[in-house]
């Protein structure tokens, strides 16, 4: 069976992609303001089997453009070296629930010890009247491992390379 190319979404199946969903640190969520100038924000996040999840105050500046229909793109990183990258671009749904996002709560107990994750919910139930959900519905995946995958541009110089010494 062929691998699955740069760009399908099958590749959220593969193990490494998988552990990376998984991750303790934050990933980074690329969109343009209503200027159209970018902006690159740490998040923490959840993945629900289908879509990336992400959870932020009611009110916050970014509710204001990542609104249903809105494109953006997520890295999602294992090590300061990114050996292991997981690259989403993707269509947002979002919508405000009541108190704490049930996904804000998982995430942070994925990031957090019990102790610390209690304490940080308390005190965000405390502020929080309301929170605003981001649903990542991945369009486009790309995976980097530089062991079976590599940027596409890697793998031509590595190519050209190759070539170069064959004659």
């Amino acid at each position: 069976m062929m691998p699955s190319k740069q760009g399908d979404v099958s590749l959220l199946l593969e193990p490494v992609a998988q552990q990376l969903l998984q991750i303790k640190g934050p990933a980074h969520l690329a969109y343009n303001w209503r200027d159209g100038t970018p902006r690159v924000i740490p998040m923490g996040f959840h993945w629900n089997g289908q879509e990336i999840v992400m959870a932020s105050e009611a009110h916050s500046p970014k509710t204001k453009v990542l609104t249903t229909g809105a494109k953006v793109a997520v890295s999602i990183g294992q090590d300061f070296a990114a050996s292991k990258l997981l690259l989403i671009r993707g269509t947002v749904r979002a919508d405000t629930v009541d108190g704490i996002a049930p996904e804000y709560t998982t995430l942070i107990h994925r990031m957090m010890s019990q102790e610390d994750a209690e304490a940080l919910l308390k005190e965000a139930a405390r502020i929080y009247r309301q929170m605003a959900r981001f649903f990542i519905h991945p369009d486009w995946v790309g995976l980097l491992d530089f062991e079976t995958r590599s940027p596409s541009s890697v793998e031509r110089a590595a190519k050209r390379a190759g070539n170069q010494h064959e004659d």
